[in-house]
């Protein structure tokens, strides 16, 4: 801004300083210049009067006429002259006055001279002012331009916004000051990357190790059922409560702190590889404390891509289901298709509502036969972001009882 109230005045004083020439030459167009010609003239025209030249050559070469005081009619014509404003000026010889030199046009050859003049003048001014306005320019382009550029990098980097590169053009007299600044951004981002990248990395890993230890938690408590129910003896059965009642503490714990950790963390990894396919009737078998789980049909053996930590998981959220609301018999089927094997894990309980089925796969929705029983509301959640970063699927459906189709691509 400052240098635009510099170039404003300056052009001012500059139009004013061009007036001011122009107003003094014009008052000046009888004086200096005029008698500095007409003099040069007649001492020309003298020299060509000792030459021999005559009257008529000379008023026809210089343009004047030259008045003799022994001519006819010397006062008046001489009077009729100086109405007539005409340039006149003594013709000496011998150190006496014997007559006239007489320009009738009014300072025709001096006003073509004091236009050439103004005109000089005029170009001088306006060359100062060009130069005047270059050096600005290059002032504002090398010196205050990348202080502005930097202030404005430096209020955007206090937003946070650490994406925004420093601009650092060829020949700047700041690169390397302004460089560094753009060096200082990279280092910050780098540092802000890092930290956020340990932060998701410290919340993935209790997440994993709270739904990893939910596994072990569901075994123990189901062995206590079991053995509460065959125990006979009193002190026995005491202790198992004690067991089970504590189970059931860390369980609802672990499932605070992974409903906690999970609202900060959009999706765990998924690390998907090419698996065999005879490696998933192994996990069934793992599952088996939940209660009697029936494969009715061998897996075809092929390749498919998953994850195995998070198909087990997958398993384990949808057979804990199956425990927890069913508590019958599940039946799990195995079915080939051209571009992939389809998992149907079938319960016979009650099924799930149609109002609720669109809404069993939304995070921490839990269904209206949910009350009094555990839960956070993520099982079906997980399992169905699992199986579509795996590059398979899910579907829920109602087919005497309640039925999850998991779809695992070939590879």
């Amino acid at each position: 801004m400052k240098l635009k109230r510099i170039a404003v005045i300056f052009t001012i004083v500059m139009a004013a300083l061009m007036l001011w020439i122009n107003l003094q030459v014009t008052k000046q167009e009888n004086n200096t210049l005029d008698m500095v010609f007409y003099n040069r003239e007649v001492k020309q025209i003298e020299q060509a009067l000792l030459t021999g030249e005559t009257r008529e050559e000379i008023a026809q070469k210089y343009g004047c006429e030259i008045l003799i005081r022994t001519d006819a009619n010397y006062a008046s014509r001489l009077n009729q002259y100086l109405e007539n404003e005409s340039i006149i000026l003594d013709y000496e010889k011998n150190d006496e006055i014997v007559g006239k030199f007489i320009w009738q046009e009014k300072s025709s050859k001096f006003d073509a001279l004091r236009e050439q003049l103004q005109r000089q003048m005029l170009g001088v001014c306006v060359i100062i002012l060009l130069a005047v306005y270059v050096m600005l320019f290059l002032i504002y382009k090398y010196y205050v331009k990348p202080f502005q550029t930097l202030q404005e990098f430096t209020a955007e980097i206090a937003k946070g916004n650490l994406e925004l590169a420093l601009p650092i053009q060829k020949h700047n007299f700041f690169g390397a000051f302004t460089e560094s600044f753009d060096l200082m951004r990279q280092e910050l981002r780098r540092a802000r990357e890092s930290e956020y990248q340990a932060n998701v990395s410290k919340k993935e890993l209790i997440a994993e190790l709270s739904h990893d230890i939910k596994t072990p938690i569901a075994t123990i408590k189901a062995t206590c059922e079991v053995m509460q129910v065959v125990e006979t003896k009193q002190d026995t059965l005491d202790k198992i409560g004690v067991i089970a009642s504590k189970a059931e503490m860390i369980d609802n714990l672990i499932g605070n702190m992974f409903h906690a950790t999970l609202e900060e963390l959009e999706v765990l990894k998924v690390d998907v590889r090419e698996e065999s396919s005879l490696l998933i009737p192994q996990m069934f078998q793992d599952f088996r404390y939940y209660g009697q789980i029936v494969l009715e049909n061998e897996i075809p053996e092929c390749l498919l891509l998953y994850d195995k930590l998070r198909l087990q998981q997958v398993l384990d959220n949808i057979l804990n289901n199956s425990y927890k609301y069913a508590g019958t018999v599940v039946k799990v089927r195995f079915r080939e298709e051209k571009e992939g094997i389809t998992i149907e894990i079938r319960d016979f309980g009650a099924g799930v509502s149609e109002e609720e089925m669109a809404l069993i796969r939304e995070k921490f929705y839990r269904g209206s036969n949910t009350d009094g029983k555990s839960g956070s509301g993520l099982g079906l959640y997980l399992a169905n972001n699992f199986m579509e970063q795996m590059g398979g699927g899910m579907e829920c459906y109602n087919e005497k009882g309640f039925v999850v189709a998991l779809f695992l691509a070939k590879a």
